[in-house]
């Protein structure tokens, strides 16, 4: 007989997984959309200093850095978690790895966050 706290784990890492799967491909289509604003404008002079600011302040492109950032901060520290957890099992093991991995996810975002904010507001 399976444990029930066998079921549990196994339905949550699924759903885990389908997160990874959900950010992956709407990353990979926001970031595209990305790539093709920048390569409108010229490459080269999407890069300039006063462009890049002048990216942050308009607010729907900050809001799709915003939505790249989370989506791709996600998607990266879910799949070092996965990795990880390969390396070594044990419940103390796992838990610190998603813990650590959902702080490293909140302090990029964080940090990336307020780098948005800031450029936004001409702080920078």
């Amino acid at each position: 007989m399976v444990q029930p706290y066998c079921l549990v784990y196994e339905m949550r890492e699924s759903h885990i997984m389908k997160i990874h799967y959900g950010t992956a491909l709407a990353a990979v289509g926001l970031v595209a959309v990305h790539i093709l604003m920048r390569m409108a404008d010229g490459y080269h002079e999407s890069l300039e200093f006063a462009n890049v600011l002048a990216n942050y302040q308009f607010i729907p492109y900050a809001g799709l850095l915003e939505i790249i950032l989370i989506l791709l901060s996600i998607h990266g520290f879910n799949g070092l978690r996965v990795i990880l957890l390969e390396l070594h099992q044990g419940r103390s093991y796992e838990k610190a790895v998603s813990y650590g991995c959902v702080a490293g996810m909140v302090a990029l975002i964080a940090y990336g966050s307020r780098t948005i904010v800031m450029a936004n507001m001409g702080m920078i």
